[in-house]
């Protein structure tokens, strides 16, 4: 990998987890999905500096260049973190159904119970 490769990638990684710490502290990401992000920012730190483990991952995958290993990796991490939100938005999704079906339900009983009255 190129000295300018070696230097954004280093940059980007270490950019990554200071937003991720920065977005923590402020509390605008929730530290439950804070590990995934923290690991990536840290694996692609680690790769960037020990070029002789990239290379190996990058011959064992197939790979021509270590960049494109890294993109690689970064693809797979995309879809990985697409998937999980899509579960917790399928969780999220039925818990507000479930939720405006109950509301729904003590709203009908209230109704019921004012009318008797």
């Amino acid at each position: 990998m190129s000295v300018k490769s070696t230097i954004l990638a280093i940059t980007i990684s270490a950019i990554l987890i200071i937003t991720i710490f920065e977005l923590v502290r402020r509390r605008k990401l929730n530290e439950e999905y804070s590990w995934l992000w923290m690991l990536t920012g840290f694996v692609i730190l680690i790769l960037s500096i020990w070029e002789k483990g990239l290379t190996t991952i990058t011959s064992l995958i197939g790979a021509v260049l270590n960049t494109s290993t890294l993109f690689f990796f970064g693809i797979i991490f995309v879809m990985l973190i697409s998937l999980h939100f899509s579960v917790v938005l399928s969780g999220l999704t039925n818990k507000i159904k479930k939720l405006a079906q109950q509301i729904a339900l003590l709203e009908g009983e209230m109704r019921n119970n004012h009318e008797t009255k």
